[in-house]
């Protein structure tokens, strides 16, 4: 009977051991990224994909070969770590799964083979106007009437600042311009609002105040319809005549929201200053709009990842006159790589960075990859990264990689840069030409 016990106790502790080893290995590949959800990957590029031990892969499907034919690398018995080098062979989607010793299911790998993506690197500076969708309310204000009442309309109606007046009365709102008039017209008589927060609208009837000061009918609402300011063109794509530019979204400079296009232009710019980075205050490029009555492209969507549309005209690009393809994010590697973008010289120049660090992400993310500007040239110029340079192209082994979006504060030598499929995905080049290459 006690020889059994003592049995159970040193089974129950390999047991517990066990456990121990298994949850400590799975937390490991969690915190270390283990490996990356979904792939795309171009037609005629292949990959190796490196699994550990005791992660197996194993597939279900039967039309797996027509996609991609796999090998099987690292046959010594000794080496627990197997890869697999996948072939493209068409396009299509397959599915993988990760088991844990080929039995416990782990982690589900979507591997979709695309047409290859060629387009032209951008580096332009760019000038970027736009109207919103309605008018976006960037402050509130007290109204006194002819008796003295003072009145605040839109803390009482629960207007917040960064919120979109849509429409008045259901009529929808042009401009500022068209908003006074629509308020004037009233008479004093109550409005009924359709205003947007965020994602959601919402309406309220609030009743015009005619002003001590200028007897005008008055809601006190500060808002504003436009903006303008300076950026870089990422790629063009001259198959569709997509392009992507600045890598992040313009924002309302009082709110900080993104505004939401109506319409919109991209006109060429020149830059006349700059004011270099130094750590703790960002520097700058400032530049001038010209042949404002040529754009080069319409606006058609400003997204976290981007401002995106169609161009007018063409582009030219001296460095890169022809299209290059694009780079998924497995084929990026930490190292030597350029940017292409516009400084004092205007025209587009070559400078060296190094990328230091990749974050290899299943969802679109504006934080992808840290760079370095290593050129001693651009340094000198700029002190590193500046405003006006989001959207400058990250070219590496001639392929385009990502797009500057940030600056790092504490260090203007480095920022942060977006992978080109996401912009290339936000752009709409796969839903005009691509649409059906994953579907399944």
């Amino acid at each position: 009977m006690l020889i059994n016990k003592i049995k159970y106790k040193k089974y129950l502790s390999y047991i517990m051991c066990f456990t121990l080893i298994f949850t400590a290995y799975v937390l490991f590949i969690e915190i270390t990224g283990g490996l990356d959800k979904e792939y795309n990957i171009s037609i005629g590029d292949n990959y190796t994909l490196n699994q550990r031990f005791p992660l197996f892969l194993s597939t279900s499907d039967t039309g797996l070969n027509s996609i991609i034919q796999i090998e099987k690398l690292n046959q010594r018995r000794l080496n627990l770590n197997k890869s697999f080098h996948l072939k493209t062979v068409d396009k299509g989607t397959t599915n993988f799964q990760l088991k844990v010793f080929g039995l416990v299911p782990y982690r589900n790998i979507r591997v979709n083979v695309v047409p290859q993506i060629e387009v032209i690197p951008g580096g332009h500076s760019i000038g970027v106007r736009l109207n919103t969708k309605g008018v976006l309310v960037v402050g509130t204000a007290q109204i006194t009437d002819k008796n003295g009442n003072v009145y605040n309309l839109a803390e009482t109606a629960g207007i917040k600042i960064g919120d979109s007046l849509i429409a008045i009365n259901n009529i929808k709102v042009n401009n500022a311009e068209h908003v006074g008039n629509l308020i004037q017209n009233s008479r004093g008589e109550a409005l009924n609002l359709t205003l947007k927060r965020d994602t959601k609208e919402y309406s309220i009837s609030i009743e015009p105040v005619q002003s001590l000061e200028d007897q005008q009918y008055r809601l006190g609402l500060w808002v504003r319809d436009k903006t303008a300011g300076v950026g870089t063109m990422t790629f063009n794509h001259p198959e569709t005549n997509k392009f992507g530019a600045l890598g992040h979204a313009i924002t309302d400079i009082d709110t900080g929201n993104i505004l939401s296009i109506k319409n919109g232009e991209v006109i060429k710019s020149r830059v006349v200053s700059i004011q270099q980075g130094k750590r703790g205050k960002p520097g700058e490029i400032r530049g001038i709009f010209y042949d404002v009555n040529e754009p080069l492209g319409k606006l058609e969507k400003n997204t976290d990842y981007g401002v995106y549309g169609e161009l007018i005209n063409v582009l030219d690009n001296e460095i890169y006159n022809k299209p290059i393809p694009i780079a998924y994010q497995h084929e990026i590697n930490e190292g030597p790589a350029h940017i292409l973008t516009t400084v004092d010289t205007n025209r587009i120049e070559k400078y060296e960075i190094e990328i230091t660090r990749i974050n290899p992400q299943a969802r679109v993310d504006s934080k992808s990859m840290i760079i370095k500007v290593t050129d001693k040239e651009l340094l000198e110029k700029t002190g590193g990264i500046v405003q006006g340079m989001s959207g400058s192209p990250i070219i590496q082994n001639e392929k385009l990689v990502g797009a500057v979006t940030h600056v790092l504060i504490n260090d203007p030598t480095k920022g942060y840069g977006i992978f080109i499929e996401w912009m290339i995905e936000e752009s709409g080049i796969f839903d005009k030409k691509y649409k059906n290459v994953v579907e399944n």
